[in-house]
């Protein structure tokens, strides 16, 4: 097949096909995690073990193309320096500050659960949130996303993850329907914030700041927030919230293209196989 810089070429076919399998293991698994978390004794608070059903899915890719699956997780060699690892994290906080102030604002105040409030200790909370962040997040952002990159850009390939993103929290859609889609707004517009930041990184980096960035946002909503009762007033601040954090790194983005176009050879990435691998 043709080379693009050293790139193989291949029909839609290999990305979707991989697209496809992830996807429905990736559902298949939290399915069955969340079944089974009762009879482990392991709560809830602490961790969900459906959050792994992503990673369920990358392994099931790995089996028959693990050379292709490889390199997606390895992903780009840039980092963008601390800096950019600061702005993602910064914007965790400022999403759930933002859904905090507009949830106060119309209701006239905004409880809070302090850390020593909860049923187990905040550390051990902390720590399983953020492996069960990075059980999501190294299918979400470091192989589904790294993978339809090489058909569309990144905006679009953000947008589309987000959306699946959305459709795999399942139980959403048993709530009512303007929660559902506040839900699905917050999803759509977290993960075009991870595309616009994450974008040509890869590896460790990758997985620990998406992992980072999912982690603060599910903390911040345990401590604050009571979305995940079916109200559908904090859910839509929280998605509304979302959406101007994305919109701003949307308009960063294109500043920072009009200063500095990239080269051509990274405006439009070739498609890589996922063929004899």
């Amino acid at each position: 097949m043709a080379r693009a810089h050293g790139v193989e070429r291949v029909g839609r076919g290999g990305t979707w096909g991989a697209a496809g399998v992830f996807t429905a293991v990736a559902f298949l698994a939290a399915g069955v995690l969340g079944a089974v978390q009762p009879a482990t004794g392991v709560p809830t608070e602490v961790v969900q073990l459906t959050q792994f059903g992503p990673a369920a899915g990358v392994g099931a890719i790995a089996l028959y193309r693990w050379r292709r699956t490889r390199e997606l997780l390895r992903g780009g060699g840039r980092r963008g320096g601390g800096g950019r690892a600061v702005a993602l994290l910064g914007s965790a906080a400022l999403i759930v500050a933002l859904t905090v102030g507009a949830y106060g604002t119309l209701r006239g105040g905004v409880g809070s659960t302090p850390p020593g409030a909860l049923h187990h200790p905040f550390a051990l909370i902390a720590m399983a949130q953020l492996a069960g962040a990075c059980g999501e997040e190294i299918g979400w952002r470091c192989f589904l996303q790294p993978l339809l990159r090489t058909r569309f850009g990144t905006l679009a390939s953000s947008v589309t993850v987000g959306v699946v993103w959305g459709a795999w929290h399942v139980p959403v859609f048993a709530q009512a329907p303007a929660y559902a889609a506040g839900f699905l707004v917050a999803t759509v517009a977290m993960s075009v914030v991870l595309g616009v930041a994450l974008d040509r990184t890869g590896g460790p980096y990758r997985l620990l700041l998406a992992g980072g960035f999912h982690t603060l946002v599910n903390l911040g909503l345990l401590l604050f927030l009571d979305e995940e009762s079916g109200a559908v007033t904090p859910m839509l601040c929280f998605g509304l919230s979302c959406l101007v954090v994305a919109l701003a790194w949307v308009r960063g983005r294109r500043r920072a293209s009009a200063v500095a176009p990239a080269p051509a050879s990274e405006t439009a990435p070739a498609p890589t196989t996922l063929h004899g691998t």
